[in-house]
């Protein structure tokens, strides 16, 4: 191949391809054209994307090779906001699924959410979703809520899985082999993929929140205690999604604060 008499067009068909050889990529290296220069900066890119996605799947290959075929990652949204529910997902994945950019949800822009919540609801083997809301939070405790939001997300799965890896909370109830991971979301693909649903979830149900509770301003802070959320609580009191059993809603609860 004669890389000087190729135009731009056919060395980025060649890339495009999928199949550039080595012996290519050496011989685009050296060749003086930025066009080229450009093609080689984003096909490294594109590598370094793929061999951080490929490292993603590291826990799933290992239960894979433990003989569990289905393995499904479990994350959780909303374990610190004063209103709204908790919110968990449960994921299950195709084997070594490329998805762009998947990352812990909190890494990701809130358009790169939406677009990978879409990607992945289309492509995922398996998606349970649960959210328990904040009079069960404030009658269970927001462990055991969450707990119990990750049992039914996981619950609901059609296939089951056949091994469950969760962001470090430990699920001893579950039928299946199960392994908690510290900062599961940013170590596994499918506990990544199950934050991303659980905080989008979340985060639409605020913006619902919003249109029926307007003077709280849910859909800027879907519910934790920034400043302006604070002085809303202070001028109105609580609304019937807030959690009475999380500070400073409660002690401003005893301070008759609220009607």
């Amino acid at each position: 191949m004669n890389l000087e008499k190729m135009t731009i067009k056919e060395i980025e068909a060649v890339f495009a391809s999928g199949e550039p050889t080595e012996e290519f990529i050496s011989e685009c290296r050296l060749d003086p054209r930025k066009a080229v220069e450009k093609i080689l900066r984003r096909h490294e890119r594109m590598e370094q994307e793929r061999a951080r996605l490929m490292a993603l799947y590291a826990l799933e290959d290992r239960a894979n090779a433990e003989g569990c075929e289905l393995v499904a990652g479990v994350d959780e949204a909303g374990r610190g906001p004063l209103a709204g529910p908790v919110a968990a997902a449960a994921v299950i994945l195709p084997k070594h699924l490329m998805l762009s950019r998947l990352n812990d949800s909190k890494k990701l822009t809130p358009a790169r959410r939406d677009e990978l919540f879409a990607e992945i609801r289309s492509r995922a083997v398996a998606v349970g979703v649960s959210m328990v809301d904040a009079a069960t939070i404030d009658r269970v405790n927001i462990y055991q809520a969450t707990i119990n939001a990750m049992y039914n997300a996981i619950f609901s799965l059609s296939p089951e899985p056949h091994f469950v890896l969760t962001d470090a909370i430990r699920l001893t109830q579950l039928p299946m082999p199960w392994r908690p991971i510290v900062h599961g979301d940013a170590l596994s693909a499918s506990i990544a993929a199950a934050s991303i649903i659980a905080k989008v979830t979340r985060d639409r149900q605020m913006d619902i929140y919003d249109r029926e509770y307007p003077e709280y301003g849910f859909a800027r802070h879907k519910g934790y205690g920034t400043a302006d959320h604070i002085e809303a609580l202070k001028k109105y009191g609580p609304c019937p999604i807030h959690r009475r059993s999380f500070e400073p809603v409660k002690s401003l609860a005893a301070k008759n604060v609220f009607v």
